[in-house]
């Protein structure tokens, strides 16, 4: 059964940076598309970025397009999302998830992001 473990989230001011980690388990990471999502309070799930499996192409959504990085290591079967110049509207719960295959429904417990003024 897939399973994946965020980490790195925190409290921080806007402006500053944050890298999340997700330690992913029972997906073959290396031949699976990866992405991240988020959902602040009151507010639906949303996607945040995508990481293609073939060729490494990455695609994010258009707000945090040049300032939110996604990359991965498939030996480590590790998902990164360095962030940047973090602004108040990406606090939320961060999740990644396989984008494809029986575990595409799966999903951790998440990692807090808070953004202060």
């Amino acid at each position: 059964q897939g399973q994946f473990v965020e980490s790195g989230g925190g409290l921080v001011q806007a402006g500053e940076s944050l890298t999340l980690s997700c330690v992913v388990s029972g997906v073959r990471v290396p031949t699976t598309d990866m992405g991240w999502y988020r959902q602040a309070p009151g507010k639906e799930r949303e996607f945040v970025a995508q990481s293609y499996w073939r060729g490494g192409d990455t695609t994010y959504r258009d707000s945090v397009r040049g300032r939110f990085h996604i990359s991965r290591d498939n030996a480590k079967k590790t998902v990164y999302l360095q962030m940047d110049a973090l602004k108040p509207e990406d606090t939320g719960v961060y999740y990644c998830k396989a984008m494809s295959g029986p575990r595409a429904n799966v999903w951790g417990q998440g990692t807090q992001v808070t953004v202060s003024s």
